[in-house]
């Protein structure tokens, strides 16, 4: 009796990523693997400034330093400036990248956008559930339940720039993907769970200003000397409204084009991503995570992090909510839809990834801040256990990943194999005639290389025996 053939329906999750796909994912998590580094480097600054007795001082003098226009309710501290100001670059780039993945991305497919999404929603969902439970059970605060669903795809990125991991791209992809949803569904979060009073005036001007900045960019009209200054003011009217300003980010992001027009290299969106991710990643949230992560640890923020309910909801959501989440949204979605695993790949494999989305810094460290706004010494705490359950995450990624680094490297190497020298690699072209063709060529070349020496060796061996 023959074999029944496999179901149409059948779809593969982690499978090699389309050649374009793959090329904007390298060129992405490149930017953000260097960003990822800086901020490690900032957050580690920031600890070093604020808990040497000589420099905190100075730390605390800048941080709460407060500069701009007064008149116009933007006469901030730093502090301010950099998680409600810089961090709208941040949230921009986020918006480009989600409107990227919906309409050129791998989200613009429903049925291949289910898992990742799934994924997503599961992975925070748990952490959110974790925490929950944690403070229903130790009498805490339940204010915190957010704290814990964010991934910081830089961190993660410069964990496994530090660790050597050659991951797969497709698994980098699906880190990818899963940071994408998450920053949105935690802009969501904010705008809805955190904000408590709004001017309503000052919402209608700034939504008057978006649709200037969608009529803007549907017709083509104007450059940087436009864009930018409606940009600020956009953004000033956002932060008066009372609603988190970041959000004016992300949707001037989702309102750029990321679909190519014929004769465009590049789509507007892409363009300007490109050029702004660089400061996005390696100015904009290092310098968040320089004014946000320079907690007193004499003051017994980290002694605290397993004793306080709070705390130890963020780091349980953050270690044991996202794991679990993640994987179990992905195995239980991949169940239900027919998607088969990559042959490449092994369910651990998912694991250690989910695992590793458990490092929540940038967006983790900003909820808490609005979470426990007005108790400082509680805002503190809880950004120590983001700390302490996003190095915790860290570790068991490292390891987990280390234990499959050999598998991993392997299928990196094959994937940039480029034996023809043509830019792209050999795996993309096995389906075509051409690179067989020039592939024939390279090997004859090479053969006809080694006969060739191998003549002038003989005779020159045959000279070395004859009579002198």
């Amino acid at each position: 009796m023959a074999a029944p053939r496999p179901s149409s329906s059948t779809r593969k999750f982690l499978g090699r990523l389309s050649l374009p796909e793959r090329n904007f994912v390298a060129d992405a998590l490149r930017t953000e693997t260097v960003g990822g580094v800086l901020l490690l480097a900032a957050a580690i600054t920031a600890l070093i400034w604020a808990n040497v007795p000589a420099l905190h001082d100075s730390y605390e003098t800048v941080r709460d330093f407060h500069l701009g226009p007064g008149s116009l309710g933007l006469n901030l501290p730093v502090e301010h400036w950099a998680a409600d100001g810089l961090l709208a670059v941040f949230f921009f780039v986020a918006g480009i990248e989600l409107k990227r993945e919906l309409v050129a991305g791998d989200l613009r497919d429903r049925k291949a956008a289910l898992l990742p999404v799934a994924a997503a929603l599961c992975g925070m969902a748990v952490p959110a559930l974790v925490y929950t439970l944690t403070n229903v059970l130790g009498g805490g605060s339940l204010a915190g339940w957010a704290v814990p669903t964010a991934t910081d795809i830089a961190f993660a990125l410069a964990v496994l720039a530090v660790i050597g991991t050659s991951l797969p791209s497709a698994l980098r992809a699906f880190l990818l993907t899963l940071a994408v949803v998450d920053d949105l569904f935690a802009i969501l979060i904010i705008a809805v769970f955190f904000t408590s009073e709004i001017d309503f005036v000052a919402l209608a001007g700034a939504f008057v200003g978006l649709v200037v900045f969608w009529l803007l960019v549907r017709k083509g009209i104007g450059g940087w000397y436009v864009y930018i200054p409606l940009a600020l003011v956009i953004w000033g009217l956002m932060y008066n409204s009372g609603i988190h300003a970041t959000i004016a980010g992300v949707a001037m992001g989702l309102m750029l084009r990321c679909t190519r027009h014929e004769g465009e290299a590049h789509s507007p969106g892409e363009y300007i991503e490109h050029l702004v991710r660089p400061l996005s990643a390696g100015l904009v949230v290092p310098l968040f995570a320089l004014f946000s992560a320079g907690i007193a640890v004499s003051g017994g923020a980290f002694g605290e992090v397993f004793t306080r309910p709070e705390t130890l909801g963020v780091v349980l959501g953050l270690v044991v909510g996202k794991a679990i989440g993640i994987f179990g949204g992905t195995w239980l979605t991949a169940r239900f839809t027919r998607a088969s695993l990559s042959e490449d790949l092994s369910w651990p494999d998912v694991f250690a990834v989910a695992s590793l989305a458990g490092i929540g810094f940038t967006v983790s460290l900003l909820i808490g801040e609005l979470a426990f706004d007005g108790d400082p010494e509680l805002t503190d705490k809880v950004k120590a256990a983001v700390l302490t359950g996003s190095l915790i995450a860290a570790t068991l990624a490292t390891v987990l990943l280390k234990v499959r680094n050999a598998k991993y490297r392997s299928l990196y190497e094959a994937e940039e194999r480029d034996e023809d020298l043509d830019g792209i690699p050999d795996i993309y072209e096995q389906d075509n005639p051409a690179y067989h063709l020039r592939m024939a060529e390279i090997y004859e070349h090479k053969a006809a290389e080694h006969r060739r020496l191998a003549e002038v060796a003989g005779r020159a061996s045959e000279g070395d025996d004859g009579p002198a």
